[in-house]
């Protein structure tokens, strides 16, 4: 008997989120063992618990890096080509103002 699509399609955004939940908690032991064996020694800051190094791993990845996986800017191969289709259906003059914008901007 083949399994329905909602179905199959719910069952992978479930291994999914415990992909990710357990990801967490396996970074989180990391950051603590890391922290615990090099930085009381060094700066003579006191060892943390597991729950104070998901906390601070919590933190730094909203201050730093938010929650997104992967690459999500302008270097990424489809920012470019999204990029290159709009300045190739441009104008002749929406292309000159566009260089002379990105000169004004970038010191060219």
């Amino acid at each position: 008997m083949e399994t329905s699509e909602p179905f199959r399609i719910r069952k992978r955004k479930g291994i999914f989120v415990l992909f990710m939940i357990s990801g967490l908690f396996f970074i989180s032991g990391i950051v603590m063992l890391l922290w615990n064996s090099i930085l009381p020694s060094v700066l003579g800051v006191p060892a943390l618990t597991y729950w104070q190094a998901m906390g601070i791993f919590a933190l730094c990845r909203i201050l730093f890096g938010s929650f997104r996986m992967g690459k999500h800017h302008a270097h990424h191969p489809a920012g470019k080509a999204f990029l290159h289709r709009k300045f190739m259906n441009m104008s002749e003059e929406e292309r000159n103002a566009f260089r002379e914008e990105w000169k004004s901007r970038c010191g060219g």
